[in-house]
């Protein structure tokens, strides 16, 4: 009772045989606790690591734990000792004094009190009950010869430090999967127990098998002094009790420790606290189920529950303190690791404790584990990055194709061509390692796990914010071949698996390295092959590990340089004739990247004589994904016939001798276009075969089609549905007849814009804590209406950020304009919104040079044109004349690639061009003579409106005749310079 000071708990520990830590009512998931040394008396001490028992101190504390262990005590502080911050007390068992039980059954001495004899009102008993148990030679007082000796215990070495020459295999040989009598001694965290092997008392780490508890963080103190405990009044109320005030020494000590201590995981000390109320200081069983690499003990324990036993780990799970990790449980039965993942996904579904804030990972598979699928290999991204299309998915789904990363390997990095970064040392042989095995074949996958990736660091790093990103682990596994380095992969069970680990591949060919994983993290199921195939490529001297030096390949990207050097490389290519390639990536359903090994170049290739739709039009998707299964990093031949503007190079593609064009217009996802010649085209007569099939069976984009209304149709809107045409708003307009447009048809727009509205805006960052560089992908807050969007920094503060005033010039990735706003003015974003690519597309108008800002007439082609495009809201026909990618590939304000359109508004059916034209603010560009006749009759329909325009003297006409008219000319400076 609080006024007498008596108290009530349930005895947690017995750290030896006169005190007891005991845990107050409340329902608190950790509730106060209190360590109570037994006023007065004093115990043989137990032996610390590496010492010796005193005589009779393992049977005193075993007669107070079997005693108390687990049950109700009444106990009340007598008095404390602050120098060591140590209380004694009177403990009471019922209606029983514990240290009157102790003393009588002869396990510990009456201590000498000196100032405090008159604390404890129980002294005098207490050396009646000591002086009975002397006489009758019980407990620690026993007069049998070489009683005193044969109770110091044996200890053999500890089996836990670096130092240990412990067998663990030995020992897991010796009592696989039978039940061990131990004693739970320490209880490092939820998952890891510290035990005495009885008889024995081999001093062991066993971890929990199959499960992984929230970590305790690094040097934590192992207990500290309790705020308040429950107390029972009579009445039944609740009163609580202060903490007792630290002593100096205390407080040195925990000054200390806060320097290099780290903070427990959420719910560590929970985890650790559930198992310490089930297992600490009792009799439990184990059964050993395997080692790891470093010799640590995994095993199922069990511990009483009345009647029956319980599994700890199953515990654990269910009410939601650990998680499920694979490579551990795959050391259990399968009904037993079955049972632990269906606990964590209704652990999850509850949001159960660590699971509070559960959101399932995003990621293209529905769940991580039991994900095992089988399908073919896409795309080999890089030596440890797989996309294989799902072979139990329908063509065409956006989710077939998963992106799989081999289990705990690390291959080379492949760099990044627009960082200027070079692939590193062997990083191009291990992807064309698996390119060669892997590409287009049948592989079975096994996932494995999913981790929070440091976009930095790499998959080795676990990272969180907006520069990270969620990543899908697993095995792979391919038909086996004569003379592979690695052997078939065996299952949990023992049984084979569906062919080689494309993982232990690599790595014994010196390709790529093990991940050494940190206690308890995921892993791959087969880690121990993928360590042994790793020392047999060290001992081999093997890729990596050579001490030769790594073969150089110096590549030249014509995609990132200017279309002049594209156009310099066209008579090495046209020269070669036929050559062999390898599809780096596809663009488009008939554009893509592709590598010539024998002149070490990468080019942009575009197949002649057919157009697929374009991006976001009705099935490019699926010519993309088409493609992506057909010849994606698949060995080709090519031939070069010519190289346009933009510097893609035009000609015939062949995969396996099939001329790659004919399965395009043969699946109904491609147009043949003969405007430049039907003779110019190789093998054309297969072409038009294959686009008169599609037109019968009305596939795809002749869903449609009517036989003869192409040949009926006399130019105006029929003559633009033959090109790629899309609908589109303009949202910006800049100078030189450039603006920029989102697409109607693309629901991305829809769906930025909902996930941008359910953004939490929290105050302006701390600074310091946030600095955005040039580049980098943010929140930004507009300021013609304070609206926040996605933008990316333009321009930068040289130095770190250091006032909430600090400018920065961004670009509003999804609109197209730009301004400068303050450091307040911005947030970060995720990664999952910001990685989406930016909706505002930069297009020009076609066929006609407008003048600059800076140019003659050049500020009122720019208001004229922001009047016609920007009058409310308003959609408009763009048809797609050219694609010009000389911007580059990085997106900014009148950079990257530049759509060339004829801008059509529906309403009245004529064109922006034509309109500029005609009112003098454009000029038409130089005509080529090899344009092919429909684009011909174009232009001259346009001409007569420049020629409207310079007969009646408009705009920049009105001195007469422009100077040049050729490309790359400017407009004559104006003679009346003050009219403007």
């Amino acid at each position: 009772m609080a006024s007498t000071g008596w108290l009530k708990g349930r005895v947690k520990a017995v750290p030896s045989g006169d005190s007891l830590v005991i845990m107050g009512s409340s329902k608190a998931e950790i509730p106060p606790e209190k360590s109570i040394t037994l006023a007065s008396l004093m115990a043989p001490r137990l032996a610390r690591r590496g010492g010796v028992d005193e005589p009779f101190a393992w049977q005193s504390r075993e007669f107070l734990r079997n005693l108390c262990i687990g049950k109700e005590v009444t106990f009340k502080v007598e008095y404390t000792v602050p120098s060591i911050g140590r209380e004694y007390g009177t403990v009471f068992l019922g209606d029983k004094n514990v240290s009157m039980l102790v003393v009588a059954a002869g396990w510990a001495k009456v201590r000498e009190q000196g100032q405090q004899k008159d604390a404890n009102p129980y002294l005098k008993p207490l050396q009646d009950a000591e002086e009975q148990a002397k006489q009758q030679g019980l407990g620690r007082w026993s007069r049998a010869p070489g009683a005193s000796e044969a109770s110091i215990r044996n200890l053999p070495p500890s089996a836990i430090g670096d130092a240990s020459n412990f067998d663990a295999m030995g020992l897991l040989e010796k009592n696989k999967g039978k039940l061990i009598e131990v004693f739970v001694e320490q209880v490092r965290d939820g998952s890891t127990l510290r035990v005495y092997l009885l008889p024995d008392f081999q001093f062991i780490q066993v971890f929990v098998a199959g499960v992984q508890a929230p970590t305790m963080g690094r040097r934590a103190q192992s207990e500290t002094i309790i705020n308040t405990i429950t107390s029972d009044e009579p009445n039944g109320e609740s009163t609580t009790e202060p903490r007792a005030t630290p002593t100096s020494a205390q407080r040195l000590a925990s000054s200390a420790a806060s320097v290099t201590e780290v903070a427990p995981d959420p719910y560590g000390r929970e985890a650790k606290h559930f198992t310490e109320t089930r297992v600490l200081n009792r009799d439990v069983r184990i059964v050993l189920e395997g080692v790891d690499k470093y010799s640590n003990l995994i095993g199922s324990v069990y511990y009483p529950d009345g009647e029956s036993a319980k599994d700890l780990g199953l515990e654990l799970i269910e009410n939601g303190y650990t998680k499920y990790v694979d490579w551990s449980a795959n050391m259990l039965e399968v009904e037993a690791k079955k049972k632990l993942k269906n606990a964590e996904l209704e652990a999850k579904k509850s949001r159960l404790r660590i699971w509070t804030n559960y959101v399932a990972p995003a990621t293209n598979s529905k769940a991580i584990h039991d994900q095992n699928f089988t399908g073919k290999v896409v795309e080999v991204v890089s030596g440890d990055c797989l996309v294989i299309a799902d072979d139990s998915l329908p063509f065409g789904d956006p989710s077939a194709e998963r992106r799989v990363n081999l289990s705990s390997i690390r291959t080379p990095k492949m760099g990044n061509p627009r960082r200027d970064e070079k692939p590193a040392p062997y990083a191009r042989e291990a992807k064309d390692f698996l390119r060669n095995r892997l590409i287009g074949k049948q592989v079975h996958v096994s996932m494995e796990y999913s981790r929070k990736v440091s976009m930095a660091d790499g998959p080795a790093a676990p990272a969180s914010g907006a520069d990270s990103k969620v990543m899908d682990f697993g095995t792979v596994f391919l038909a086996s071949k004569d003379g592979d380095d690695a052997s078939p992969a065996l299952s949990a069970a023992g049984n084979q698996l569906p062919g080689m680990n494309v993982a232990e591949l690599l790595v014994a060919r010196g390709f790529a390295t093990v991940v050494r994983h940190r206690d308890f993290e995921e892993r791959s199921n087969y880690y121990d092959a993928l360590l042994s195939a790793e020392s047999r490529a060290t001992n081999g001297k093997k890729g990596i590990h050579s001490p030769k030096e790594p073969p150089v390949m110096h590549v030249t990207d014509l995609l990132t340089a200017s279309s002049r050097k594209a156009r310099d490389f066209l008579p090495f290519l046209q020269r070669n004739r036929r050559m062999s390639a390898v599809i780096e990536y596809v663009l488009s359903g008939h554009r893509f990247k592709l590598f010539i090994p024998k002149e070490t170049c990468s080019i942009a290739f575009s197949i002649s004589g057919v157009r697929c739709p374009g991006r976001g039009e009705p099935y490019s998707e699926e010519a993309i994904a088409l493609m992506r299964r057909k010849i994606m990093q698949r060995d080709v031949e090519i031939e070069v016939e010519t190289v346009d503007r933009t510097g893609t190079f035009i000609g015939t593609l062949w995969e396996s001798r099939s001329n790659v064009a004919v399965t395009l217009l043969e699946a109904g996802l491609a147009r043949l276009q003969t405007s430049f010649g039907a003779d110019r085209i190789p093998e054309v007569h297969l072409l038009m075969q294959a686009e008169q099939a599609a037109k019968r069976q009305k596939l795809k984009i002749w869903e449609n089609y009517v036989e003869g209304e192409e040949v009926a149709s006399n130019g105006g809107a029929a003559e633009r549905r033959q090109k790629e045409e899309v609908k589109v708003t303009v949202t910006e307009v800049l100078g030189g007849g450039k603006f920029y447009v989102q697409l109607v048809s693309d629901q991305k727009v829809t769906s930025i814009q909902k996930q941008l509205a359910s953004l939490n805006l929290q105050e302006a960052p701390v600074i310091g804590a946030f600095n955005p560089k040039k580049g980098d992908i943010v929140l930004a807050q507009f300021s013609a209406d304070n609206s926040w969007n996605r933008a990316m920094i333009v321009n930068a503060p040289r130095a770190a950020v250091e006032s909430s005033k600090d400018k920065f010039e961004v670009f509003y990735v999804d609109y197209g304009n730009q301004e400068v706003v303050s450091y307040s003015q911005l947030r970060p974003l995720d990664a999952s919104v910001s990685s989406s690519p930016g909706l505002a597309q930069l297009c020009s108008l076609a066929h006609v040079k407008v003048p600059g800002l800076d140019d003659d007439y050049g500020q009122e082609a720019a208001y004229r044109l922001s009047e016609l495009l920007l009058s409310g809201p308003k959609e408009f026909i763009a048809v797609i004349e050219e694609r010009d990618t000389s911007g580059g590939k990085v997106k900014g304000q009148g950079t990257g690639t530049i759509f060339l359109v004829t801008l059509v508004d529906p309403e009245s059916d004529v064109s922006v061009n034509a309109t500029l034209l005609q009112e003098g603010l454009a000029r038409m560009e130089k005509r080529k003579r090899w344009e092919p006749k429909d684009k011909q009759q174009a232009l001259d329909e346009l001409e007569k409106y420049q020629t409207e325009a310079r007969e009646k003297r408009l705009a920049m006409w009105e001195y007469g005749d422009v100077e040049s008219d050729d490309e790359d000319s400017a407009i004559p400076a104006r003679k009346a310079a003050g009219k403007r």
